[in-house]
């Protein structure tokens, strides 16, 4: 069925399709809209969840975490302060093994007070233990929703998908929304092997002594390494069913490209059409879009990156001290291999700033005029 809608509404169909049993929300600007859907979903019937107002995202996460602990499939959404709300309970969800999955529209943090786009709250909570996707069309947020519980309930590891303020929550386009049979063949009842039931009586994330916590977190870290190959083989079973599937990355004209464009979110479909003005004028441009931060996709930014001359890492964030925070992984994953390229780190679109197409080509004639990094940050579209 092909229907026009908003990128926040599209993360409310993922979550309906995918069969919710619990949705717990608290209104941010720019998700409102997620949660306001889902309550008319529940309301009219279409779909079976219970849906929990509460006082606020610390604790609509404590409810998806008591959600998923009884053995519920629980989805809930947030942005920007209400993320850096959550933090604690991030931690708790992704410590004790629970596998909500959350819609996330990225906001620049305040201040000064924002409500557009860059993706500084995300990716502050990198370290929590999260898989963390990262979306460009309201067809991947929805296709997206439904992989990501899939992968998350195999791994029983929380994931966030993860949207642009206003360039994607607020526009509207034409979007596939798959069949809810075929989503029920592809995603099965959640049914955890541990649960908190009275006629099986258990304890969760009790006192742990220093015996046993560091082995709880080295199962985390090993079941999140089993992701990468995970999560591609599900997008194949995805595709087999909906022609579309989840990868980690998205190269673009990659294959014969000398120089590379290193891209997220929905800059990355900004920067192909800058890579085929580029080409049409004798560069060899390819765009490398990173759709999947965490677990963080080395082997095939190696594979692709090993084969061109130069590469321009372009940040909508920055991790302030260090640069660019997509920079600082891509070089972390180069580092002291041979025969990789030089990496050059740009920061564009905080705030909301647009990142154009002329953005890119001030990226790319800036980055293939250097043999290698001068500076840790160069700074495009600011106004001196």
């Amino acid at each position: 069925m092909k229907k026009v809608i908003m990128g926040n509404h599209a993360l409310s169909y993922g979550a309906m399709l995918s069969r919710a049993q619990v949705i717990s929300a608290y209104p941010i600007t720019p998700q409102t809209q997620v949660v306001e859907l889902l309550s008319e979903m529940c309301a009219d019937g279409s779909l079976a969840a219970e849906f929990i107002k509460v006082e606020s995202e610390h604790s609509a996460m404590a409810s998806c975490i008591g959600a998923s602990v009884a053995g519920a499939r629980a989805f809930t959404a947030t942005s920007s302060q209400g993320l850096a709300l959550m933090h604690e309970m991030l931690h708790w969800a992704a410590g004790g093994r629970h596998p909500i999955v959350m819609g996330n529209v990225n906001r620049s943090m305040a201040p000064g007070w924002s409500i557009w786009a860059d993706q500084n709250d995300s990716l502050s909570q990198r370290d929590t233990g999260w898989m963390q996707f990262y979306c460009a069309s309201n067809q991947e947020v929805v296709d997206t929703v439904i992989q990501a519980f899939k992968v998350s309930e195999r791994l029983m590891i929380p994931a966030m998908v993860i949207l642009d303020a206003f360039a994607l929550s607020h526009t509207y386009e034409v979007v596939d929304v798959p069949d809810q049979a075929l989503v029920d063949k592809f995603l099965p009842p959640f049914k955890p092997a541990i649960k908190l039931t009275p006629a099986d009586p258990r304890a969760f994330g009790g006192l742990t002594g220093s015996e046993h916590y560091m082995e709880l977190r080295y199962k985390l870290q090993k079941d999140m390494e089993k992701a990468p190959a995970l999560i591609e083989e599900t997008g194949r079973e995805y595709e087999k069913l909906f022609g579309r599937r989840l990868e980690l990355v998205d190269a673009y004209l990659c294959d014969d490209a000398e120089f590379l464009f290193v891209t997220s979110g929905t800059a990355g479909y900004t920067a192909r059409v800058a890579v085929d003005e580029l080409r049409k004028s004798g560069v060899k441009a390819g765009n490398l879009r990173i759709k999947v931060f965490r677990p963080f996709p080395f082997a095939e930014i190696r594979g692709i990156l090993k084969k061109v001359k130069k590469a321009a890492v372009v940040d909508r964030n920055c991790s302030y001290g260090a640069g660019g925070i997509f920079y600082q992984e891509v070089k972390s994953g180069l580092y002291g291999i041979a025969g990789m390229p030089p990496v050059l780190g740009y920061i564009a679109g905080l705030g909301g700033r647009d990142i154009t197409v002329d953005s890119f080509k001030e990226v790319a004639a800036h980055a293939m005029a250097r043999d290698h990094a001068d500076e840790e940050i160069v700074w495009i579209g600011v106004k001196k």
